[in-house]
């Protein structure tokens, strides 16, 4: 056991050891030192990833010990791109990035300590439905949405300037309702109507919870225009109806059924279809001179990528502060120049790690609400994951999505960190052994029920 902890331990270590050079390279290339408040900073995000690791060994001890550390390092290397744009266009981003960070951090070992049966969640999917409903839509409330980029779906605080993205909270919630709605229906959805084409069908009476998902999602794409979050809550849904039913008619359904309205949205939507348009025709002299819309980002963040190569430029002599939003939705761009493709691989293994230890959980948990909430939890990161990286490459259009762990944003970094936490108390649950059975009960209760089927079978004899 000694030697167990040693090893997870020394995972962490390591993790932040890798963070804390990547940060000394970075500043004494551009500042000529170490800042005293990043060095405050970053020793406090030390100390509570410590307690953190602490509290999981106390409280969580069969958890996966393979999922913080690659959250750690993600976040050092996000915010030490961020603290380098920082210093070209002369702001604070990435020390209030830290910031977060221990915040998160804080919340998370509150989830560990209190948290000890997740199940407990379940008593509270209606709750968590409406929740996450009243965060989605609140940026549409007059006086309280932001309309920031052409996208509506940040609300201001009160009496300051500061903004908070509440889609980023409703994913959790969500998760939570569907989790339990499914696994209380997986039953009748999962029994199948007529075949088409090899697929068994759904019976046309079971199609109300998808038909409602999907009217949800349209609205959130024609209102807020935002193309990201309409997408990922759709994609979470019938990912996790998948899961619980086991039938692929479900993913062809929902494939089908966003991919008509996402066709007519880009028709009748200028934003949507400004977004298609860039995706195609990214070098066209007229889109990329285009004030709104235009594709001047993707073709800056390709030009940035291109110049890192295999190796990259260096940590600090690199030009990423010339894409626009290079510290938040264009991230993977920055990461790309300065660390290069080695660096890019480097992050998607990481992501990897995760996304494969949350997959694993969700195998080995034999709870039907558990294994519901893992698939759909790390699922939602590796859907976010994919399409920020796929529309920075051009594999499909720019959603405007984050990227986990990474990008600047206080209400990116809270939320991610409490998945990551839920993901650490279900893998306990998973990886707990089960206590040993008494042979004696289980043959005296297997002798009972074959006595009992005997019975039976003369009674049916006569």
């Amino acid at each position: 056991m000694i030697a167990t902890r040693l090893r997870q331990i020394s995972l962490l270590l390591l993790a932040m050891a890798i963070g804390f050079i990547a940060f000394l390279q970075m500043f004494e290339r551009t500042t000529g030192g170490f800042p005293t408040n990043y060095a405050v900073a970053l020793g406090l995000v030390g100390v509570l990833y410590l307690v953190s690791w602490g509290l999981v060994i106390r409280f969580q001890p069969y958890a996966s010990q393979s999922i913080m550390p690659c959250v750690l390092l993600l976040s050092a290397l996000g915010t030490t791109m961020i603290a380098r744009i920082d210093h070209a266009k002369d702001t604070a981003i990435g020390f209030r990035q830290l910031l977060w960070i221990a915040a998160a951090l804080v919340i998370c070992d509150v989830l560990i300590v209190a948290l000890q049966d997740y199940r407990i969640l379940r008593r509270f999917s209606y709750v968590s439905m409406v929740v996450g409903l009243v965060l989605l839509l609140s940026p549409m409330i007059p006086g309280l949405g932001a309309n920031i980029n052409g996208a509506s779906v940040w609300i201001r605080i009160p009496f300051t300037s500061s903004t908070v993205q509440p889609a980023e909270f409703a994913k959790l919630f969500l998760a939570f309702f569907f989790a339990s709605y499914l696994f209380d229906h997986r039953d009748q959805l999962a029994v199948g109507g007529k075949k088409f084409l090899g697929l068994q069908l759904p019976r046309i009476k079971d199609m109300g919870p998808i038909i409602i998902i999907w009217g949800v999602s349209m609205g959130v794409l024609v209102m807020q225009h935002d193309l990201g979050t309409s997408l990922m809550f759709f994609a979470m849904f019938v990912a996790m109806l998948y899961v619980s039913t086991g039938r692929k008619s479900w993913i062809v359904i929902g494939l089908v059924a966003f991919a008509a309205g996402a066709v007519v949205a880009a028709r009748i939507f200028t934003h949507v279809g400004a977004r298609v348009d860039a995706w195609l025709h990214p070098f066209d002299n007229e889109l990329y001179n285009q004030e709104f819309g235009g594709s001047y980002q993707i073709v800056t963040g390709l030009f940035g990528l291109a110049s890192g190569g295999l190796a990259g430029t260096g940590l600090g002599q690199g030009h990423p502060d010339l894409t626009p939003f290079g510290n938040s939705d264009y991230i993977y761009a920055s990461v790309g120049e300065e660390l290069g493709l080695a660096g890019l691989l480097a992050v998607l293994v990481l992501y990897l790690i995760i996304i494969a230890s949350g997959f694993i959980t969700a195998m080995k948990i034999k709870d039907g609400f558990g294994k519901l909430l893992a698939s759909g939890l790390v699922f939602t990161m590796a859907f976010q994951v994919f399409t920020v990286v796929g529309g920075i490459t051009l594999v499909i259009p720019l959603t405007g999505m984050t990227m986990p762990y990474m990008a600047a944003g206080g209400s990116s970094i809270i939320a991610n960190y409490v998945l990551a936490a839920l993901l650490v108390v279900i893998s306990n649950a998973a990886n707990k052994p089960e206590p040993p059975t008494d042979l004696s009960e289980t043959f005296q209760y297997e002798a009972l029920a074959a006595l009992r089927d005997h019975e039976l079978k003369e009674r049916g004899n006569r």
